[in-house]
């Protein structure tokens, strides 16, 4: 009970911190806030010192602005969030409709995620329903394809659905919110790349899920494929469900640039905008309304795990999914890394910066292997020269995120309101408050992407690690006296580091993506910059008329994802362990392995 009541009372620590910190924004910027409020009412009037002080009045940030935060405080209290610094309107009901259209697409493209894992999954679930476990254990989930899917940014997504599907076919509208229609589009733009990383994931866990020795059973009773299959798939949920919770909240307040796309007045673009024009207001209950839709992501996705796995996970009876197993071969990797490498070579070899007006636009030729941007630069050179910016930083990035992830994920208990409050956060508002704290320039996108990309590892970790210390072979070899220390250097990390890796890996695209879409907004590198962001956001304008200006950067991206889903692959639990202690002559790995066989039963722990 004290350990439940420290973390809630850590948890709105954590909460308070992240609104205050808010509030603060325009302060920590050192800019007048009523000189931004004047700009964002008129652009044109004069700000004299009179005019500038009659604004001051107005707002009530005279007396500062811890003034200005206790006031706020105390009117939300009372049920008052407050007016809008720019409009003047109520805040309140403007932030409720734009979660409430937020909701909505994150509904549907939730919908579209699940339909696009399952997908994915189709083959492990048909040939585990076939009872052929053994074909699983070598096998590369979920193919290329699912690593070029999410490797997709979501913004160059939303750019071409909206002009081809929108605006040349004209099958559905491709601007504004105004009934169903409209959702489909930015959806699909939001439901295929996170439908593509749960797929990966749970299509990584079902050959474990499948060789478990009730599947076995319940193929041996006579139970049809398609039971064992539906069983297979609840087993491996549980562990899943802290990154569907934070993929729920990242779909709210995270999918800014989908929505800048399609005009969506949502929660994450409402947010943006009062952070660029300091309405704190709006910014501050925008804010709190994300980390209130954090806790109750995370409290539902607890709730669901426990229901589904059932008293097992409290009476350590389940059975290991990351169970010893050969990395799986092949020459993908290698020549998916290879073609990389060459572009990138090749691309290093000519000027990123050479301007002829006279080869703008041109398509791809002998010359011009990827053809040329609006101002006639070679798209090969700048997307080989961008590589150096955004591979390496993205890899250094991923690499500090992973060791963060880990070290974090084995204290949920200190992690767990942590990884709430920062995925609560859209990067873009990150990024801002980055800038605000420590200046604009090149570092700003990696400490703002840095910063939040660690807390999808950490609740894969916390998760992992939770199931595995309530399988079978845990329990047996405590009870042969091992003690915590080895339990986690030889028994626990080995099991769960391997899948963290290759989450790290399959979000290694993810990363780049993130400081591409930084750049798109306007918050990343800036001209003449090749950094892969701000060519897709140079180009976009003209997909139309030069597709191949976005597909080039964006072709490049996918590749990465391939190479990193692919060399994923390889990566799996060592089939060779190291020698345990032994109490009296008995092996204790052994022994605890032995007596989990001996001990598991002929359905999956959840279905008791």
């Amino acid at each position: 009970m004290r350990q439940r009541v420290a973390t809630l009372v850590w948890r709105v620590l954590l909460a308070g911190g992240l609104v205050c910190g808010v509030g603060l924004l325009p302060w920590l910027t050192r800019t007048d806030p009523a000189y931004t409020v004047l700009k964002a009412r008129s652009a044109e009037r004069e700000p004299t010192p009179e005019v500038l002080a009659d604004i001051r009045r107005q707002l009530g940030i005279d007396g500062g602005p811890l003034h200005v935060l206790t006031g706020w405080l105390g009117g939300l209290l009372r049920g008052d969030a407050g007016q809008s610094w720019i409009s003047g309107a109520d805040v309140l009901p403007g932030v409720l409709r734009a979660l409430g259209a937020s909701l909505l697409l994150m509904a549907v493209a939730l919908l579209v995620a699940v339909l696009v894992a399952g997908t994915i999954c189709a083959r492990t679930l048909r040939l585990g329903a076939r009872r052929l476990g053994g074909r699983l254990g070598g096998r590369r989930g979920g193919g290329s394809g699912s690593a070029v899917l999410a490797a997709l940014p979501e913004f160059l997504v939303a750019s071409v659905l909206a002009t081809v599907v929108g605006v040349q076919l004209g099958w559905l509208p491709a601007l504004g919110w105004y009934g169903p229609q409209w959702t489909v589009l930015p959806a699909l733009a939001l439901g295929l790349p996170a439908g593509a990383v749960l797929g990966r994931l749970l299509d990584d866990l079902l050959p474990g899920a499948f060789g478990e020795p009730w599947a076995l059973a319940a193929a041996a009773r006579g139970l049809t494929g398609r039971s064992i299959a539906r069983q297979a798939v609840r087993r491996c949920v549980p562990a899943l469900l802290p990154n569907l919770g934070l993929f729920v909240v990242g779909l709210t307040g995270g999918a800014v640039a989908v929505e800048q796309v399609f005009d969506i007045p949502g929660l994450g673009r409402t947010t943006l905008q009062a952070a660029l024009a300091q309405d704190l207001p709006v910014l501050q209950v925008g804010t709190l309304a994300l980390v209130l839709l954090a806790a109750l992501a995370t409290g539902t996705t607890r709730v669901a795990a426990r229901l589904l796995t059932g008293p097992a996970l409290g009476d350590g009876a389940l059975s290991s999914l990351h169970r010893p197993a050969p990395p799986a071969g092949g020459l993908l990797p290698l020549l998916y890394g290879a073609l990389l490498l060459a572009v990138v070579g090749a691309g290093l070899a000519r000027d990123p910066l050479a301007l002829d007006t006279g080869q703008r636009l041109r398509a791809p030729s002998l010359d011009h292997p990827f053809g040329t941007d609006a101002l006639g630069r070679d798209l090969l050179a700048r997307v080989g020269h961008g590589a150096l910016d955004t591979l390496l930083l993205a890899a250094a990035i991923s690499a500090a995120a992973l060791l963060a992830g880990v070290l974090l994920g084995l204290v949920p208990r200190v992690s767990a309101p942590l990884v709430d409050t920062v995925n609560a956060v859209p990067p873009v508002l990150v990024a801002l408050l980055v800038t605000a704290v420590a200046g604009s320039g090149a570092a700003t996108p990696a400490l703002a992407v840095g910063a939040v990309a660690w807390a999808p590892l950490a609740a894969h970790t916390a998760s992992l690690l939770r199931q595995e210390r309530a399988t079978l072979h845990i329990t047996a070899t405590q009870g042969l006296g091992a003690g915590r220390v080895h339990l986690l250097r030889y028994e626990l990390l080995p099991a769960v580091v391997p899948p963290v890796l290759r989450h790290a890996l399959l979000r290694l695209p993810g990363v780049a993506l993130a400081l591409a879409s930084l750049g798109f907004l306007g918050l990343g590198a800036q001209p003449p910059s090749p950094e892969w962001g701000l060519l897709l956001a140079e180009n976009q304008p003209y997909a139309e008329r030069a597709p191949w200006a976005v597909l080039a950067p964006a072709a490049v991206l996918a590749l990465l994802g391939a190479l990193a889903v692919s060399a994923a692959g390889g990566l799996r639990r060592p089939s060779r362990r190291r020698a345990a202690p032994t109490v009296d002559g008995v092996d204790k790995d052994t022994g605890a392995e032995r007596r989990s066989m001996a001990a598991a039963e002929s359905e999956p722990a959840g279905a008791r």
